[in-house]
Parts: C-alpha cells; sequence; structure tokens
C-alpha cells in the first residue's frame, strides 16, 4: 500500500470514528445517506431476512366481533378473510338461539396465502346486546381482553420463558352498529368508552344497504359527533400517528369511520365479471365495490394496510399500559403467583 492510500484509509477511518462519537449518550447523531457511503453495505438485505422468517414461522391475528344478534357478523368476517372462518360457518351442530348471557367463544385458523402463513382467532360474543337489561354486558369481554394480557405478562415475567410467547391477545375489536340511522345506544356509547381503554376498536354500520346514500351519510356524521362528544377513542387514534405522512393516510380513514359495510359470501354475475354482492330486486349491491358500500375500506385497515400497526398498538400501548399497571400494584404477590421479578 503507497502513501496515498494509507493516508486515504486513515482518514476514512477517523471520520467513521467520529460518527461513531456521535452516537453516545447525550450527543448529536448523524445520519450517513447512501449517498455517502463508499460501497455496498447491504443493510436493505434486512427486509428479505424479516420476510423469510415471517413466512417460516408465520404470525397470530386475533379479532373480536361484537354486536347483537342479526347483524351479520359471522358473514362479514367470512368475507373479510374470504373464506368459511366464523364459529357459525365451521359448527355443524350450531344453533342460532339467544344466549341469556355473554359468552364468549372463539375459533383458530391458519390462513396461507403466497406462502405467509397467518394464525387467525376470531372471538364470538354471543348474547351481547339481546337482553331486555343490558347493563354490564360489556363486563365477560373486558375480562377476557384482560386475561389475555395477564397470560402473556406471566409467559414474560417466567424465568426459563418461551422463545415465541403465544399471542392470545386481541388486537382488533369490530363493533357492529345497526343501521338505525338516528343516533348511537347508550349501550354502544358504554361498550366504546370502557374498551376503547384497553383494545383497538374499528366501528361499523351493519346492513348499511338498509340506508339510502344520504341517510348513510347523516347517521355516520351523527356517530362521530356522538363519538366525540362521549370522548370516545377509536382507531386509529391520532395521538399514535408517527410522522406527518402517517397522518395524512390515517386522516382519510377517520373521515369515513364508522366504515358502512354489507356483507356476503355469494358471487354474482356482473358484466361478465364474477363479484362478491347481494342479490336484490332492484340489482346487485358489490360488496368490494366503494361506491356501493364501504367494506373494502375496512379490509384495507383492518388486513392490507395497518395490520401489523393493529398488532403494535396492542403490544406498544394497550399490553404496555395494563403491565406498568400489574407491576405497579403494591398489592400483587408475584411469590404467590409462582413468579420472580428481577
Amino acid at each position: 500500500m503507497d502513501e496515498g492510500e494509507l493516508q486515504k484509509e486513515v482518514q476514512l477511518e477517523a471520520e467513521l470514528k467520529i460518527e461513531f462519537c456521535h452516537s453516545e449518550p447525550g450527543r448529536q447523531l448523524n445520519y450517513i445517506h447512501g449517498s455517502d457511503l463508499f460501497g455496498y453495505v447491504g443493510i436493505e438485505a434486512v427486509l428479505d431476512q424479516m420476510r423469510n422468517k415471517t413466512m417460516k414461522v408465520g404470525f397470530d391475528f386475533n379479532i373480536i366481533v361484537v354486536g347483537q344478534s342479526g347483524l351479520g357478523k359471522s358473514t362479514l368476517v367470512n368475507t373479510l378473510f374470504k373464506s368459511k372462518v366464523s364459529r357459525k360457518s365451521c359448527s355443524p351442530e350450531y344453533e342460532a338461539k339467544i344466549s341469556k348471557t355473554v359468552k364468549l367463544q372463539k375459533i383458530s385458523h391458519v390462513i396461507e396465502e403466497k406462502g405467509v402463513k397467518m394464525k387467525l382467532t376470531v372471538i364470538d360474543t354471543p348474547g351481547f346486546g339481546d337482553q331486555i337489561n343490558n347493563d354490564n354486558c360489556w363486563e365477560p369481554i373486558i375480562k377476557y381482553v384482560n386475561e389475555q394480557y395477564e397470560k402473556y405478562l406471566r409467559e414474560e415475567l417466567n424465568v426459563n420463558r418461551k422463545r415465541r410467547i403465544p399471542d392470545n391477545r386481541v388486537h382488533c375489536c369490530i363493533y357492529f352498529l345497526p343501521a338505525t340511522g338516528h343516533r348511537l345506544r347508550s349501550i354502544d356509547i358504554e361498550f366504546m368508552k370502557r374498551l376503547g381503554r384497553i383494545v383497538s376498536i374499528v366501528p361499523v354500520i351493519a346492513k348499511a344497504d338498509t340506508l339510502t346514500i344520504e341517510e348513510r351519510q347523516e347517521f355516520k356524521e351523527r356517530i362521530r359527533q356522538d363519538l366525540a362528544s362521549n370522548g370516545i377513542s377509536v382507531y386509529p387514534q391520532k395521538e399514535y400517528d408517527e410522522d406527518p405522512q402517517e397522518r395524512i393516510i390515517n386522516d382519510r380513514i377517520r373521515e369515513n369511520i364508522p366504515f358502512a359495510v354489507v356483507g356476503t359470501d355469494k358471487e354474482h354475475q356482473v358484466n361478465g365479471n364474477k363479484v362478491l354482492g347481494r342479490k336484490t330486486k332492484w340489482g346487485i349491491i358489490e360488496v368490494e365495490n366503494v361506491e356501493h358500500c364501504e367494506f373494502a375500506y375496512l379490509r384495507d385497515l383492518v388486513i392490507r394496510s395497518h395490520l401489523q400497526d393493529l398488532k403494535d398498538v396492542t403490544h406498544n400501548i394497550h399490553y404496555e399500559t395494563y403491565r406498568m399497571q400489574r407491576l405497579n400494584e403494591s398489592n400483587v404477590n408475584f411469590t404467590e403467583a409462582g413468579l420472580t421479578l428481577f
């Protein structure tokens, strides 16, 4: 190596030391951009590594559907995932009888698409809102959500914990509002107030084809007013937007909440193409046509654009809040629970 090359290498080494020095706590962090690199590093290959790992092990997604009987919860979930994933569809002995109490029932499936595996768990809530007196009908749901946080916390606190902790936490709650055309009912307000603190809620207007376009827009506006006046937080929350670009995207979503949806698993021919739709004597309501209903907006939010964010909000916000409360409780005896804190 000649003197010129040696001098150049020393200079590069010094520059790298300066960059490392700036990354120390309390000092300014400098960024080295692609144009400043003097060769290929291969950092972007981590995206392929993450994709390969996800394809190998898969991921969990847990969704709870809440609403009174007859609002098409099972049909909508089947439409979302384009398969018979609801408890009603998978149980030959299923009886459509009204439960006297709220009983949570869940069913799990592994859905594979283009090599990516998702373990989907759908939690149903038969009996919710079906009684004359619906006081505290949300309590079994709150209890279930918190139990899943508790199970995850106990796994985390184990000395010899599993490499991959099973994730049964509820990542999303789709709350079904009847298409009354009026305002939110007291049960809607009380449920979303309580559950909005511990889980991400996405409200939808069920069977929206029973309303005209004008009625639908007026109903949506009244619901947004009721949500704001009652301090109800639904997903995606403004305070969780991470940057201006994300805020722009989420503002568009917030403008359309609650989504006016129609669900079906039946296909019909429209202009020579097969489409999911409901056939009426006036024509076919195309489920995935945004001119007919807002199902596509719901599908994109829950699956195509915000699924990972729903999981992140569950872990970093709702679960972390629960975890801090539990660890700060002075009356919690971890020794009795068989746990050890270090």
